[in-house]
């Protein structure tokens, strides 16, 4: 109607928020994720005292961005797909425009090279290396024809960033204290890539009555069997590895019965979502792969350096 005016942009992107990145629920995994990080770093090089705040604060303000600049990535990466099939969404239907997005991820950058700068400089190239390679992720490592049709490799080649994410974190600790990575450090590495698979598989699949036309999934890509298999088998291959890591730190049997219960309600939704897909399976398979990825990192490195600060 004539008179009225566009809603601010503080509103504008609070909005976008709830749509494309809820910052409660993202920062909740978030926080866990660097703090595990820092305290598996610590855990590692035999320290039993909870690392500096700093080194807390410092991981966390960086990841977050990162994450939410992985995110204004995928606005960019995928504007054409999205006017064309996803048109309620946040960009598309002009709520945000690409260009209000870019200067957010641009404020976001000046505020982790600050942090990081001000903590620890020599951190800074960890952050280069990482953000490298997310925008070659966003720009599809300048081979996306030959990517698309090839949705494993295309998630492969996107996950390798989740370790480059994890050792950024996990040097908050190591670089500041020793200035080496610590011994069992590459396992839990491989736990985030892991980790990383399953969040991408558990939200991209779903059930036939769910799939649209245009919109990529793993379900659509692969069939929903194969789909469910992959995420099984990340799950299985990441604890494998996270019990290596337990191993290291002196919390085996916790860590393995732990993962193990949270490993067993991820077989049996997977089954479920192989057998009778319909919107719960599919909430199921979402919900539990974001209880895995927070359980994991909770036992691999806040709860154990919980026990040993007060054993």
């Amino acid at each position: 109607m004539a008179g009225q005016t566009e809603p601010a942009f503080a509103a504008r992107v609070w909005q976008y928020q709830k749509e494309r990145f809820p910052v409660f629920k993202h920062g909740a995994l978030i926080a866990a994720f660097s703090s595990s990080a820092v305290c598996m770093s610590a855990l590692l090089r035999g320290q039993q005292a909870f690392p500096e705040p700093a080194a807390f604060a410092v991981g966390f303000v960086v990841l977050f961005g990162l994450f939410l600049q992985l995110r204004i990535s995928d606005e960019f990466k995928d504007r054409e797909e999205d006017a064309r099939y996803r048109p309620e969404r946040a960009v598309p239907r002009g709520l945000v425009s690409l260009g209000e997005l870019a200067w957010l991820g641009v404020a976001v950058a000046v505020i982790q090279v600050v942090a990081v700068a001000v903590y620890f400089p020599l951190l800074l190239v960890l952050l280069a290396l990482a953000a490298g390679y997310m925008a070659l992720m966003g720009a599809e490592f300048f081979v996306v024809d030959w990517l698309k049709p090839r949705p494993f490799v295309y998630m492969v080649s996107h996950m390798v960033v989740m370790p480059l994410i994890d050792l950024f974190a996990t040097a908050c600790d190591w670089l500041v204290m020793t200035g080496r990575p610590p011994t069992g450090l590459f396992w839990f590495l491989v736990v985030s890539f892991f980790n990383g698979v399953i969040i991408e598989i558990g939200r991209k699949t779903w059930a036939p009555a769910m799939e649209r036309p245009g919109v990529e999934s793993y379900s659509s890509a692969w069939g929903r069997g194969k789909a469910v298999a992959v995420w099984l088998v990340s799950m299985v291959l990441g604890y494998g590895c996270a019990l290596v890591v337990a191993a290291d730190i002196g919390f085996f049997i916790p860590v393995a019965l732990w993962l193990g219960a949270v490993g067993l309600a991820m077989a049996v939704a997977g089954r479920r979502m192989v057998r009778a897909p319909d919107e719960r399976a599919v909430a199921a398979l979402e919900n539990l792969s974001g209880l895995w990825v927070f359980s994991v990192y909770l036992a691999l490195g806040i709860v154990p350096m919980g026990v040993a600060v007060w054993l």
